[in-house]
């Protein structure tokens, strides 16, 4: 698995799922105590599209993690020094790998949970990097739109796993629970409140107006939902200034979109979107 250092001097494993003839580069950013491997689905779903895809175990997670940590498992989750700006600054690096392999392919940042908060930090800066941006079970960050309480609180009835807000696929939870390099403790308590404090921001003003933006989020999502989709969304009209923002709500859906139910759905409403919006390449 190829690596990179970061600036403390982290190694940070990434996967690429390579593509013949690619029409573009899908770089994923995946959420809090879980890791790239997760996406393996998504990954061949945009493969058979003719999209190479890019994801990086972010400091802390799945192997990185491991690294950091001397595979010490009760650490998975924990960023360690520079904490979530170091996170943050991390994705970014791959970008920039990203782009140095494949000058000529158009890419698309796709972040999801975490994974979308920070694409959200990374397009405030590097806006110009990004061919499209796709944000799934997203928020808007600020207080009273992102939940950073019990998670599970509406699904606890659900089942017995404390991960049954993630999908309506009782599947999906039961393997969380068993992969041992995912986690459910919460955000605050794996970054400590100083550094989960630093996720709070709003969109930057006035992004390039013609950068494509793509929300994808489940109703039934405790983490943002609805009503802070579409808050997202007004913010990037209106304090940012872009003009191509589709919000896509799916009725019932919980946090997870790409391990939903209808997680056939919400990946051909991806990639149609990206046939649509991202640039021919060369």
């Amino acid at each position: 698995m190829p690596t990179y250092t970061d600036d403390y001097g982290v190694t940070i494993t990434y996967y690429v799922w390579p593509v013949d003839d690619a029409r573009g580069v899908v770089q994923l950013v995946h959420g809090v105590g879980e890791h790239a491997r997760r996406y393996g689905e998504l990954a061949s779903a945009l493969n058979a599209a003719g999209y190479m895809v890019y994801a990086d175990d972010h400091r802390g997670h799945g192997q990185t993690g491991l690294d950091q940590y001397h595979n010490d498992l009760s650490q998975i989750g924990r960023l360690g020094p520079g904490g979530l700006r170091a996170a943050v600054a991390g994705v970014y690096q791959l970008t920039g790998i990203i782009r140095r392999e494949h000058p000529g392919l158009p890419l698309a940042l796709v972040g999801h949970s975490w994974g979308s908060f920070m694409a959200q930090m990374l397009i405030n800066r590097h806006a110009a990097d990004y061919d499209g941006v796709v944000l799934t079970g997203t928020a808007y960050l600020w207080p009273g739109y992102l939940d950073s309480g019990d998670l599970n609180r509406k699904h606890k009835h659900l089942g017995t796993t404390g991960a049954e807000w993630l999908s309506r696929d009782p599947a999906v939870a039961a393997a969380f629970i068993a992969d041992p390099l995912c986690t459910t403790t919460p955000l605050a308590k794996l970054f400590g409140v100083r550094e989960a404090a630093r996720l709070f921001g709003r969109p930057a003003r006035n992004l390039p107006g013609d950068l494509p933006l793509l929300i994808q989020v489940g109703s039934d999502d405790t983490v943002g939902g609805e009503r802070s989709a579409l808050m997202l969304a007004t913010a990037y009209v209106h304090r940012s200034g872009l003009r191509d923002i589709r919000l896509i709500v799916y009725p019932d859906a919980r946090h997870e979109v790409f391990n939903e139910t209808n997680r056939v759905e919400v990946m051909d409403d991806l990639v149609g979107w990206l046939d649509q919006h991202l640039p021919a390449a060369g």
